[in-house]
């Protein structure tokens, strides 16, 4: 599946994440990230985010996400829904 429209879910709040999704171009996942606890945890945070674009069947999409903290199916969550409301 390709997103078609810009979309976001989330806030700026302690423990949560703000999603935004744009149509790609390339056709790749591209995943831009800005975490507080990034050292700790910004790899398992690619992986949720990655793994909710796999099983949504997401093929193509930039995807930034500003993390303050937010638990694995919080940032599930967020990714999802910012996903269909760009659909």
């Amino acid at each position: 599946m390709k997103i078609e429209k810009v979309a976001k879910a989330g806030t700026l709040e302690s423990n949560d994440i703000v999603i935004m999704v744009y149509p790609n171009e390339n056709d790749t996942v591209e995943i831009e990230l800005e975490s507080i606890v990034m050292q700790q945890f910004g790899t398992r945070i690619r992986e949720v985010i990655q793994e909710t674009l796999k099983s949504l069947g997401v093929t193509s999409v930039k995807v930034k996400a500003q993390d303050k903290g937010a638990l694995d199916y919080t940032i599930g969550a967020r990714v999802e829904t910012a996903i269909k409301r760009a659909q």
